[in-house]
């Protein structure tokens, strides 16, 4: 008897993937970053206004804490910190900064005799949020 051995090619192993695998899975990757990205935006955007929106609202509510206390308006914003009404001045979600809030001084009445100080603060932030109003009328 005599032994045959069939000797087969070896089978080529599949390491990786085709061009053409790559490129589908880039083209829908692609396609829900065009569907996610406006939404991922507008949402940052959105939560930059309300952020905006209760910062103007803690540093009102203290100036009127610190005018009920003291009996006069804060000089600047820093007053507040230092007198420690606040821990910091709250940044500008819009400019990312500080420095950009701008102070309304407070307005005298004749025969009352009110200090100068702070009454009220704005945004110094350019441009229109996204409901039509600009940042400085918050």
């Amino acid at each position: 008897m005599v032994k045959t051995m069939l000797t087969f090619a070896p089978t080529r192993l599949r390491r990786g993937f085709t061009l053409i695998e790559m490129l589908i899975v880039m083209a829908i990757v692609a396609l829900l970053l065009t569907i996610a990205l406006p939404n991922y935006f507008a949402s940052v955007d959105k939560s930059k206004d309300m952020v905006l929106r209760e910062n103007l609202r803690v540093l009102r509510v203290t100036l009127d804490k610190f005018l009920a206390d003291t009996g006069h308006h804060p000089r600047s914003l820093n007053e507040l910190v230092e007198q420690r009404y606040l821990r910091a001045i709250p940044m500008d979600p819009i400019t990312e900064s500080t420095q950009t809030w701008i102070s309304i001084e407070a307005k005298g009445s004749e025969g009352i005799g009110t200090t100068p100080g702070i009454a009220d603060v704005k945004s110094g932030a350019p441009g229109v949020a996204k409901n039509g109003r600009t940042y400085e009328s918050f």
